[in-house]
């Protein structure tokens, strides 16, 4: 049979195996051939595998996540002939599953940048309109599932990397809790804030995905045992409250008019559907979270980043000592976006420094925990764009760090209180998706799941580009 791998959600590739209307080898070649056609033009893929042990739905996975036998180069040099002996404990847990990983998804260096324009191996495109970025830092795996070259995706997310490129990318996208899904075996970023998360075209695909890889692990201690995983059936939102802060919707700094108004439409839909919908506030989180987030995340990155030396595994360049011979590795190694956040972060870190800079960026973090989670007392759920703009042009800001940096604006308040995001294509602007961020409270996945379900149903955004169409 003819396998859509544009159209096919999981699900339905999953009745397929379970109906023997299609075995698992024929959905994986499929898969294959899809790459063959369309990721020479995407780039979603920095390595392919032939063929890998299952018998059940292929998978793509972003190359931070540890993969036996095959490389991991966390889109990066100092990596780039890295293959890891063991799995981290998601790719465990989805072969146990029976998925076989169909290749490793590009990303900005280390999971550093919001286009994955920051990739030593080039940039991904967005199926959408190639001439665009696919989003960042997990831009592979979102231009994979968009694009029909896997039916869904295993991402990282540090302050919006699975989000935003899901919003810019069409399709649906989860930032789990933290400490609800294992890092072991994961390339380290930012230890505090990186969480493994699902890609996928649907709601119901992303919860089930969610409920493979999550659940404590003996090997990360910060994991915890989580609620079992409910699989969204409703069709409305009665008793569901709500929450529109202010500051992320009608009053955030540099929202495009048609993504505001795709959410708006959206908030309203979600209010014909039995939503109680009320204004609310964030103004501590939305005015300093950026700032809190680009002192913590780089003080912890360049903790992490220092065990790439040349001494262990990775690239090594020779020196007349080991001195020069670190200097030289970690030069050649790293491009120019980890090398700005190592200084930064060992700025932030450094002795007469760290009180002022560190250490306040956490008090204000803990600040911001507590200005979400008194919304959750009177809110079940918060809405906003998760993008303030549609897809840009590749090349459109790659020269301008700040700039990039506010791609993540709205994502990176609730990464740095460790709650759940969700994202739901709602609309297009100008042709390209527009996507509804769904925040919910600590453990909230299933409410989260519910409210996406609904609103994905009443939506009936199609999440197939038009273009490929």
């Amino acid at each position: 049979m003819t396998v859509d791998t544009l159209r096919l959600t999981a699900e339905e590739t999953n009745g397929l195996l379970t109906r023997k209307e299609a075995s698992s080898d024929e959905i994986y070649r499929a898969y294959l051939e899809a790459i063959d056609a369309r990721d020479e033009e995407l780039h979603a893929f920095l390595h392919v595998c032939d063929d890998d042990p299952g018998e059940g739905i292929p998978i793509a996975v972003k190359d931070v996540i540890g993969t036996r036998g095959i490389p991991t180069t966390a889109g990066s040099k100092i990596l780039e002939s890295y293959v890891p002996v063991y799995d981290a404990t998601v790719i465990e847990r989805c072969r146990a599953r029976g998925l076989r990983v169909i290749g490793k998804t590009n990303t900005d260096e280390f999971a550093m940048g919001s286009s994955t324009e920051n990739s030593s191996f080039g940039p991904s495109r967005n199926p959408w309109d190639p001439s665009r970025v696919p989003g960042g830092s997990g831009g592979g795996s979102a231009a994979a599932v968009s694009g029909g070259l896997a039916p869904w995706a295993l991402g990282s997310d540090t302050g919006g990397s699975i989000k935003q490129p899901a919003a810019l990318c069409g399709h649906v996208g989860l930032r789990p809790t933290y400490g609800t899904v294992s890092r072991f075996g994961v390339v380290a970023f930012a230890s505090s804030l990186d969480q493994v998360g699902p890609v996928a075209k649907s709601v119901r695909d992303c919860a089930f995905l969610y409920s493979v890889i999550a659940g404590r692990d003996e090997n990360d201690s910060t994991t915890v045992d989580v609620p079992a995983v409910e699989l969204p059936r409703n069709h409305d939102l009665k008793g569901l409250r709500i929450g529109v802060p202010t500051e992320m919707n009608d009053d955030a700094p540099g929202i495009e008019p048609g993504v505001r108004d795709a959410v708006r439409k959206a908030i309203e839909l979600a209010e014909s559907l039995g939503a109680s919908v009320d204004e609310c506030s964030l103004p501590l989180s939305v005015e300093y979270g950026v700032a809190c987030y680009y002192l913590v995340a780089p003080a912890e990155a360049s903790a992490n980043l220092a065990r790439y030396d040349g001494v262990r595994f990775g690239l090594r360049e020779d020196g007349a000592d080991f001195r020069e011979m670190v200097m030289k590795t970690r030069d050649v190694g790293f491009g120019d976006e980890p090398k700005r956040r190592i200084m930064i972060g060992t700025y932030a870190l450094s002795s007469g420094y760290y009180d002022a800079y560190y250490g306040t960026a956490q008090r204000v973090r803990t600040a911001i925990k507590r200005e979400h989670d008194a919304l959750f007392e009177r809110f079940d759920v918060l809405v906003s764009p998760t993008s303030p703009t549609v897809a840009f042009p590749l090349g459109a800001k790659i020269d301008d760090p700040v700039a990039m940096y506010m791609n993540d604006v709205l994502t990176i308040p609730s990464c740095m209180a460790g709650l759940p995001g969700l994202n739901v294509p709602c609309g297009l602007s100008e042709g390209l998706p527009v996507g509804l961020q769904l925040i919910g409270p600590q453990f909230g996945e299933n409410t989260l799941f519910r409210a996406g379900h609904a609103l994905e149903r009443a939506l009936g955004f199609d999440v197939v580009p038009e273009r490929l169409r």
